[in-house]
């Protein structure tokens, strides 16, 4: 996770490549608002349908997130999928193609949300990409609830690095340090995700993945909500130079992390 987790202005959330959105797909859509409403005190309204049932969560009136819902006979992992911005949804997504990803969705249009892709690095990665209309409110930010940072992490950085660096034009700032192997991906000389090898230390059964992390005001007092709720704890808090932080699982399985800024 990196330092700057500043609020960034609209046309800095649409800038090629900026994460922009995070949506989970679950198999049971109205427990899963149940436990994220309570967590992080979101409240739910209809989203675009093209991808089945799915609903926008909104904080404090500003939507933070979408949540889906998958068919029964969909068995893929339950998991936040971040959205990375694009000018040219068609065009990023050729673009994935020639530099050895896949594309399992899309591009299509939702509706008034813009135009979208489902795609995945050589890595096997899953992640989203987005092409927002021009009237796209500025998310909301560095509140208790809403989303931080995300984070790639994958068996070794060098080669997944080049992938995103040519498909979304990425500055990249690796970490010069013996034994840690991570980059920081900019757009305009502004963090805006990470990429964490862990190499062997990956389960082998799950392969990379994006992770999202949420800001909470309390790190003890969410993991206490989020077993008191049906989920479970995957990684004790601990202290990071970021603040305390804390990853765990929702009652169908999806990992996601918290993190309680120390300012």
């Amino acid at each position: 996770m990196t330092e700057a987790r500043e609020s960034a202005g609209p046309q800095a959330l649409r800038a090629p490549g900026t994460p922009c959105w995070v949506s989970l797909m679950a198999h049971r859509l109205t427990a899963t608002e149940e436990f994220y409403g309570e967590l992080f005190g979101w409240e739910f309204r209809p989203g675009p349908q093209q991808l089945g049932p799915y609903v926008r969560a909104l904080l404090d009136g500003r939507e933070v997130a979408g949540m889906g819902q998958l068919p029964p006979e969909n068995r893929l992992p339950i998991a936040w999928t971040p959205y990375l911005a694009s000018d040219d949804v068609d065009r990023t997504a050729e673009a994935v193609r020639l530099c050895g990803g896949t594309v399992a969705v899309g591009p299509l249009d939702a509706a008034e949300a813009g135009r979208l892709a489902i795609a995945a690095d050589p890595s096997g990665a899953v992640f989203g990409i987005w092409q927002a209309p021009v009237h796209l409110a500025p998310a909301i930010t560095g509140v208790p609830g809403a989303p931080a940072w995300n984070e790639l992490i994958t068996f070794e950085t060098e080669s997944v690095a080049k992938f995103y660096a040519s498909v979304f034009g990425y500055e990249t700032e690796p970490v010069v340090s013996a034994g840690f192997d991570y980059v920081t991906l900019c757009v305009d000389g502004r963090p805006v995700a990470g990429l964490h090898g862990v190499g062997h230390a990956l389960p082998r059964d799950q392969g990379p993945y994006w992770g999202t992390y949420f800001e909470v005001a309390d790190t003890a007092e969410t993991l206490r909500q989020v077993t008191g709720l049906g989920g479970r704890i995957v990684r004790p808090a601990h202290d990071g130079p970021h603040g305390r932080m804390a990853t765990v699982a929702d009652p169908e399985g999806a990992v996601f992390s918290v993190v309680q800024d120390p300012r």
